[in-house]
This record gives structure tokens, C-alpha cells and sequence, in this order.
């Protein structure tokens, strides 16, 4: 696997715990998005970026100055994957939505996306983060179904390991 390192917006502790969790079984360094520079980027060809999810679809704040940083290194011969954090119960029209912006952001910063995951055994309404029939990347529910999340990260790194 070439270098990489797990990038995670996180308000309430949940996104950072699930970053974490996924960095040790990669064998990887988290870092908080607040730390995230054009010197991390360069350093790492693999970024996997995680944010929890909002009000309406929304980014968790630090993200906003990430997706800037993002965009202004460029991610050309990168390879990104995102996972995201949300409530399906609570905010079932906007879950995981943010992602979404991730996903668009590493995109038109020219990275190469890998990491979506069908939407077989959620349960919600709507998703910004869905495009053809699959998330655009790793969508947790750690509120309501705590008991998948482990589950769907190992199936997810499983399925990217490949591409890393």
C-alpha cells in the first residue's frame, strides 16, 4: 500500500472515532482536518477523507477550510475515498449528504475516486451522497446502527485495499 493517511472533520467525537478505527487497520496516521496543509497532501499518496454530516447535507465546519486546501494543493495523482457520518432516523432526507462535497471536491481537484458502496441494507429516504444507485463512498449510521458500523468499514477496506 502506498502512503497513506485518514483526514476526518469531527464535532462530537463519532467521525474522529471511526477515522481512527479505520487508520489502525490500515496501519495508517489519522489527522484532524484542522491539521491538514499542502505539505500533508503532497507527503501522502492515498487520502481517505471522512466528515460527519450537518443540518441539511451540510460538511462539519472545519471541512470548509479543508475542502480549500484540498482544491488549492491539487489532488492530481491522488487517490481519494471518502466515508461519511449521519443519523438515518433523524435526518433521513440528508443522510450522509455531505460526503457529497467531498466526493465533488476531491474530484474537481483532480483526484482518482475510489470506495462507493451500494445502498443495500440502509434505510433512508434521500441521499446527496447517492449517484447511480451507490453512496460515493462509506456511509455510517454509528447513531442507530452501531452494530454494522465495524462491519461496513472492513467490507469497505476490503474493497479499496486494491486501489490504496
Amino acid at each position: 500500500m502506498k502512503k497513506t493517511v485518514v483526514v476526518y472533520g469531527s464535532s462530537t467525537g463519532t467521525c474522529q472515532s471511526i477515522a481512527e478505527s479505520i487508520a489502525n487497520k490500515l496501519g495508517v496516521e489519522s489527522i484532524d482536518v484542522a491539521n491538514l496543509n499542502a505539505d500533508v497532501i503532497a507527503e501522502n499518496e492515498n487520502l481517505l477523507l471522512g466528515t460527519s454530516t450537518w443540518g441539511a447535507g451540510e460538511l462539519q465546519d472545519d471541512w470548509y477550510d479543508g475542502v480549500k486546501v484540498l482544491k488549492d494543493a491539487g489532488l492530481g495523482g491522488k487517490t481519494v475515498a471518502v466515508f461519511g457520518c449521519g443519523d438515518a432516523e433523524s435526518y433521513s432526507d440528508t443522510f450522509c449528504g455531505a460526503m457529497a462535497e467531498l466526493y465533488n471536491a476531491a474530484k474537481e481537484a483532480g483526484a482518482t475516486l475510489v470506495g462507493e458502496v451500494s445502498t443495500d441494507g440502509y434505510t433512508f429516504d434521500d441521499s446527496e451522497a447517492v449517484a447511480d444507485g451507490k453512496f460515493v463512498g462509506l456511509a455510517l449510521d454509528d447513531v442507530n446502527e452501531d452494530d454494522k458500523t465495524e462491519g461496513r468499514i472492513d467490507a469497505w477496506l476490503e474493497a479499496i485495499k486494491p486501489s490504496l
